[in-house]
């Protein structure tokens, strides 16, 4: 008896042989007790890790089961309503067009021929009947309840899924649902780590890591975000007059998911691993004509499927624009981030949550640098269309307020609702006469936020081909939609004459770049940001990389998201490749911050530097990020300091380094932890430190999550400053030469510091790093002037300063 009772706490792993590595099939896992609940060994870790953080993220049980359910109400409407339109409405009479006389007793003489609403309608037995004489929409409604009830179903399986991570996070996390608004994730996930201590959720590891976690939710989508940043996807169209247009809409990128990852015929054998064929370069060519195939096939379903799509796109972007576009027509041309634009600037290993973080502290400086075009001819024409539009849409006012009969006039109405909507649109093309712009402050302080920048936008701020390149990640809402609505016509084509051509390529690229990992599975390689093997030699990784051309990730990917991931997860201890580039660039920011400004400086200038970009509402992190970005033209400019003396010259690059040793960042230490060197409770900057503890303590809550986020992504923004100025200077040597220069090049730091490198690492030469989908420009002449120079910026036209 004894023995069975052992053997009950004991549970034989059978059904799960492949999610198990060889050799752990028949594995003994122990389950502590009390904890016997379903979550002792999870067979698709992938899904379950992905609930969590999507239960977090919409804010428990009740709000995503509230959305599901509005969902199914929403389509259920769109089909009622619109069939009731077509076929239960009179518009003959609506409009007018036919008289309608009122002969009933009781009837007023004077409101028989009046039309109301109900005239219009017609009886519900007549309705019917029309719809059962059109077989066309009979069919129509079929394959709408066909569709319907598959979401049903589906809604039904996430109410039973979801209502399991309830519980999850009830029993196991030991989280309220009243509660769980109050935690960050990153509080939940430090929970998940603890409890798979406890509770052997992976059975292939004891421990998990964060990057174990990341790794599970963001598999597919750090091979999305490799392939952009490779130039693999997505597929550019060269259109006449328009030249070359990124398209890709959310209609198009589900097609691509569905060929490469979940859908029949696709790479991967389960949603954790690659199909083993293709890890072998053998048949290449082979699996390449059958990755066509599929991909034909598919765009054939698209093709057949067009007008279906085509007809939903239409009426859903109807009911769903109409309203605001009549009330607020101003609307359209707000921008959006692009679809393209968030899967180029994302980071791997950067969760929804904190992209959209990132992308939303970047929309305002993107939105003034493109507010700061403008275009003379537009100007001209706005003007005049407003002034002819307004005196007739003032006329229609003033006759109305005279006799409130003039609305009774036909159109008088659509008359006067056309004028405002096209007086709105045209102001929007007339800039404000008292604004002054200086584009390549605004781009600086734009990159702080998006991090990625091409090198060839440098000194070319106040160029309109920067700024349509900056358009194709920052669209309009008008565009938005209008990409939306042709999608289901051009995906087709896209898949058929476009993609299948890259087929080859698209086979080498999962070969190439994918590894697998113990407790995870396969993953993009680019997603262990390994500096060894995709770090790029011109982003402060040269000798350390052995990364061929191919092999590297472009404009600092690699490097930028390591940076990323580490401040944003600070317990996190990264492997030893990536820990060298850590203590390298720490090393590198201590030197470069002998000689750059005092932070007590670059606070003290902050009002200047916020009104130079434009900023009326900053914040501390935002003042700190205005004053690095500044600085260098307050100090070329000879300006005197607040204390009366003359600041000497410097660059962004030591800027940014002097602020970044005043942040005592406990991310980096934990990184540097089990070096002998540098202990827990280190800093791992420390010159003036005085002037970022007053500012911590002054607020009592500085502690608290959001000022914590706040200053970690003003962190990461200062690092992304730093490490594009380091890479300036290692991509064009030249263009520093003559200035005032307070860096020191990566390799020569080694020997200074008397940091060497690991033995196993080679040196690669620098070589030109190209943006995804865009070719490099040629390189400016010496005298083009630069932002991080020491100079007066180059006096633009028109708006800039």
């Amino acid at each position: 008896m004894a023995n069975f009772e052992a053997y009950q706490e004991y549970q034989r792993i059978e059904d799960f042989e492949e999610d198990s590595p060889p050799g752990e099939e028949d594995l003994l896992v122990h389950v502590p007790e009390g904890l016997k609940d379903s979550w002792h060994h999870i067979k698709n870790l992938d899904n379950f890790f992905t609930r969590i953080y999507h239960f977090h993220q919409k804010n428990g049980f009740a709000c995503m089961m509230l959305s599901e359910f509005f969902e199914l109400v929403q389509f259920l409407f769109v089909v009622t309503f619109t069939t009731f339109l077509v076929n239960c409405v009179e518009y003959d009479i609506l409009f007018a067009n036919r008289a309608v006389n009122h002969t009933g007793p009781g009837q007023n003489p004077l409101d028989r021929n009046k039309v109301t609403l109900p005239d219009a309608i017609l009886p519900s037995q007549q309705c019917t009947q029309r719809i059962q004489e059109d077989s066309w929409i009979i069919f129509l409604l079929i394959m709408a309840a066909i569709f319907w009830i598959y979401r049903l179903v589906k809604v039904f399986c996430n109410v039973l899924s979801y209502w399991e991570i309830r519980q999850f996070y009830i029993k196991a996390l030991k989280i309220r649902m009243d509660e769980l608004c109050n935690f960050t994730w990153q509080e939940v996930q430090d929970r998940l780590i603890n409890l798979q201590r406890e509770q052997q959720m992976c059975i292939h590891k004891k421990e998990l890591t964060e990057l174990d976690i990341y790794h599970r939710i963001l598999r597919f989508k750090n091979y999305m975000v490799a392939m952009i940043n490779k130039s693999l996807l997505p597929v550019q169209l060269h259109l006449p007059l328009l030249g070359s247009v990124v398209f890709l809409t959310q209609g198009l990128k589900y097609n691509f998911e569905l060929i490469l990852f979940w859908g029949p015929g696709s790479l991967f054998q389960n949603k954790w691993n690659l199909h083993p064929k293709y890890k072998r370069s053998g048949n290449r060519l082979e699996l390449a004509q059958q990755l066509s195939r599929v991909i034909l096939l598919i765009g054939l379903a698209n093709l057949l499927l067009c007008p279906f799509i085509l007809v939903w796109q239409v009426l859903y972007a109807f009911f769903s624009y109409t309203e605001i576009i009549r009330r607020e027509p101003g609307s359209l041309g707000a921008r959006r981030w692009s679809l393209y634009g968030r899967l180029y600037l994302r980071h791997f290993n950067e969760l929804d949550h904190e992209l959209h973080g990132r992308l939303g502290r970047g929309y305002k400086p993107t939105s003034k640098y493109m507010n700061s075009f403008t275009s003379p001819l537009l100007t001209v024409l706005a003007k005049n269309i407003a002034f002819f539009s307004g005196s007739v849409l003032a006329v229609l006012i003033a006759l109305t307020v005279y006799d409130e009969d003039v609305l009774t006039v036909q159109h008088i109405l659509t008359a006067i609702t056309v004028l405002g909507v096209v007086i709105t649109i045209t102001r929007s093309f007339i800039p404000d006469e008292h604004m002054v712009w200086c584009p390549e402050q605004l781009l600086q302080c734009m990159l702080a936020h998006i991090h990625y920048m091409p090198d060839h936008w440098r000194g070319n701020a106040n160029k309109s081909e920067t700024r349509d390149e900056v358009a194709q990640l920052f669209q309009y809402k008008a565009v938005f939609i209008l990409e939306e609505l042709l999608s289901p016509i051009i995906t087709p084509f896209i898949l058929i004459f476009l993609l299948r051509n890259k087929s080859l390529e698209i086979i080498d690229f999962f070969r190439n770049f994918t590894v697998e990992v113990v407790g995870v599975g396969d993953i993009c390689s680019f997603a262990q940001m390994d500096i060894r093997r995709h770090g790029n030699p011109t982003w402060l990784s040269e000798g350390q990389t052995e990364a061929s051309v191919y092999q590297q990730a472009e404009n600092g990917k690699t490097e930028l998201s390591l940076m990323h991931f580490t401040i944003k997860n600070p317990h996190w201890q990264p492997p030893q490749e990536s820990s060298v580039f850590i203590s390298h660039l720490k090393e590198k920011v201590q030197h470069d911050a002998q000689s750059g400004p005092t932070t007590q400086l670059l606070l003290s200038e902050a009002p200047l530097c916020t009104s130079l970009q434009s900023n009326e509402s900053a914040t501390v992190p935002d003042n700190l990020l205005a004053s690095v970005l500044a600085h260098p033209i307050l100090t070329a400019s000879g300006l005197q300091g607040h204390d009366h003396r003359f600041i000497p010259p410097s660059t962004t690059a030591s800027a940014a380094a002097s602020v970044l040793a005043s942040l005592s960042t406990s991310q980096v230490a934990h990184t540097n932890r089990g070096h002998s060197s540098i202990h827990h409770e280190s800093t791992m900057y420390r010159s003036d430190r005085t002037i970022i503890d007053s500012m911590s303590n002054s607020d009592s809550h500085i502690r608290s999550n959001a000022l914590q986020s706040e200053f970690a992504s003003a962190e990461m923004s200062l690092h992304a400053i730093y490490m594009h100025e380091l890479h300036q200077q290692n991509s064009h040597p030249q263009r520093t030469l003559g200035q005032s220069q307070s860096t020191v090049p990566m390799r020569d730091l080694h020997t200074n510091t008397g940091f060497q490198p690991h033995s196993g690492f080679s040196v690669s030469t620098p070589t030109p790093v190209h943006l995804g989908g865009w070719q490099e420009e040629e390189e400016e002449d010496e005298g083009d002037q630069e932002i991080n120079s020491g100079s007066t910026p180059k006096q633009g036209t028109g708006s800039s300063c």
